[in-house]
């Protein structure tokens, strides 16, 4: 694995790559299930990992190639019988993960999008040549003998000719060879590359595994802790990206401008408007639109339960919650103009609409909806 200068696709800013993080916290389940495999005998040649963004698939996948390629199992033979495996930790002194640190681990192969040589840009997908360089590396690293593993960080990017050439790797796998796929989207892959691999599912992580994981990041997370767990739906990649681009202001300035409805303050939202209409705020522009998705989720289901959530995610969040959607007729509303705001922001931002005006008109049909 070659040490590149160039942004790594597989990591999320803000964060160690997960690569380097090496312990993994409320998927106690899925690994329980791998050493169950491994230490049966049966283990899979080919793993999906799948489950929503930021819930730990990519430290796991590092986890599991750091404990395969450092652990002798049931499959490499010897005189007498291995004693079971009890967790995928390894000791941070071990050959292999010192090795895997210092990306010199010969029996791995990361995959990820590539940089272009004639743009020097980062590709956009997996590229079938990406997929086609494990031919090599598995021909290089058979004749060193012992395990190889391949990480794909995302499979969801492959291109449909990097996908059929994978299908074929896993229609005829190498010996000894372990492929761990990391999915976002599994229903987006092909069926046949699915149907190869035994699935991984990674779940949310409660309140309290929450605040373990924010504890555990080398700095500290901006923001209250309460708020981003209940924002990013358990998921601790989407609450360092909240944290990184401001996420908890912008959603208190959706709730402050919400509480004054059906009266929309027209200056705080040209304020906000063009806020996410600067040059170079594309992040914060699409991070605008995850968040009044989400508040409207929120308002769908206050009105349907007749209950707002238990936690605020920003301040006089719970009484504008009650106010604006009072019962289930309510309820429905705010769901049926969620569908509508999403197809709109959709189509403007794919086709290039003017974002000010994007984000004005999304606030005033959320002022027409909201019960006089």
């Amino acid at each position: 694995m070659s040490d590149d200068d160039h942004p790594q696709p597989d990591a999320i800013p803000g964060a160690p790559h997960p690569r380097d993080t090496v312990r993994l916290i409320g998927q106690e389940a899925a690994e329980a299930a791998f050493l169950n495999a491994f230490n049966t005998g049966k283990l899979h040649h080919a793993w999906l990992l799948t489950g929503p963004r930021g819930t730990g698939k990519a430290t796991l996948a590092w986890r599991l190639a750091r404990f395969l390629l450092a652990t002798p199992g049931p499959d490499d033979g010897g005189m007498f019988d291995m004693p079971s495996a009890t967790s995928l930790d390894i000791d941070a002194d071990h050959p292999v993960a010192r090795r895997l640190a210092a990306r010199a681990e010969p029996g791995l192969k990361s995959v990820t999008r590539s940089l272009n040589p004639e743009t020097k840009r980062m590709r956009k997908q997996i590229v079938v040549d990406d997929i086609r360089s494990l031919g090599s590396f598995f021909q290089l690293s058979a004749a060193e003998g012992g395990r190889r593993v391949v990480i794909i960080d995302s499979a969801d990017e492959m291109n449909p000719n990097a996908a059929n050439a994978l299908l074929k790797m896993l229609e005829e796998p190498p010996e000894r060879a372990t492929l761990l796929l990391i999915s976002h989207q599994p229903s987006a892959l092909l069926p046949t590359v699915r149907s190869r691999c035994r699935v991984l599912r990674l779940d949310t992580l409660s309140p309290d595994e929450m605040t373990e994981a924010f504890a555990a990041l080398p700095e500290p997370v901006a923001g209250d802790p309460g708020a981003l767990a209940e924002l990013s739906g358990g998921s601790v990649g989407a609450a360092l990206r909240l944290s990184l681009l401001g996420g908890l202001q912008i959603y208190a300035e959706l709730v402050t401008l919400m509480a004054s409805l059906p009266r929309i303050d027209r200056a705080r939202a040209l304020k906000l408007a063009e806020a996410a209409a600067t040059r170079g705020a594309e992040e914060k522009l699409a991070l605008l639109f995850t968040l009044i998705d989400l508040l409207l989720a929120r308002l769908a289901r206050t009105g349907a339960t007749g209950a707002a959530p238990l936690i605020e995610a920003a301040p006089g969040e719970r009484d504008m919650l009650i106010r604006l959607a009072p019962g289930p007729g309510q309820g429905r509303a705010w769901a049926d103009i969620a569908q509508e705001i999403s197809s709109r922001a959709q189509h403007g931002l794919a086709v290039n609409l003017d974002p000010a005006a994007l984000v004005l008109d999304t606030l005033q049909k959320m002022g027409q909806t909201a019960p006089r």
